[in-house]
């Protein structure tokens, strides 16, 4: 999972250097492709890690946050049907790029830990920015996507337990013991 996301993270340092270059239309065609393609990484790597893992109850976590996430998602849209910035079409509220890319990125945080869950964070947080540059969506699109894609997550994902580990607690008449069982 590391090999992951360090791989992940340095290819969009490389897009990122093309986006330093050239003029302001070409800056933000590239930030809403890295946008795009981030739509796809983060989630597939969320679920990717839990195929790695060997993480059953993991992938069914996902899976089922990633179809509340999509459900909310669309449902939302078709109801409210806001404008898109510059009347470019409607159903822009919430986001979502921002909405699934969110639910990636909070699933590796919260099965995961923070450790691989900050890099997910802030490709998920430059996929919201990459929506707003290229005038899809404003702030309020983009705010509602993360709570969106947040929320369904810890919805249905608790932290990743190791089979072998196990932490144990008992007291009994004002004695307490901690205990931590490894099985080999």
């Amino acid at each position: 999972m590391n090999r992951i996301l360090k791989t992940g993270t340095a290819h969009l340092i490389s897009l990122l250097s093309l986006f330093s270059m050239g003029n302001l239309s070409a800056q933000n065609e590239t930030v809403e492709t890295i946008g795009d393609v981030l739509l796809i990484t983060i989630p597939a790597t969320a679920l990717g890690s839990t195929v790695i893992l060997g993480d059953t109850q993991g992938m069914w976590q996902f899976s089922k946050s990633f179809l509340l996430n999509r459900g909310l998602t669309s449902g939302l849209k078709e109801i409210i049907n806001k404008s898109r910035p510059f009347d470019s079409g409607g159903r822009a509220f919430p986001s979502g790029h921002t909405s699934a890319t969110f639910q990636g990125a909070s699933f590796i945080q919260r099965r995961y830990g923070w450790k691989y869950g900050i890099p997910a964070y802030v490709l998920a947080g430059f996929t919201g920015y990459s929506r707003i540059a290229a005038d899809r969506h404003d702030g309020w699109d983009v705010l509602a996507g993360m709570v969106v894609g947040v929320g369904s997550t810890y919805l249905f994902t608790t932290p990743y337990q190791r089979e072998h580990f196990e932490l144990t607690f008992s007291a009994s008449e004002g004695s307490y013991m901690i205990g931590f069982n490894y099985k080999f």
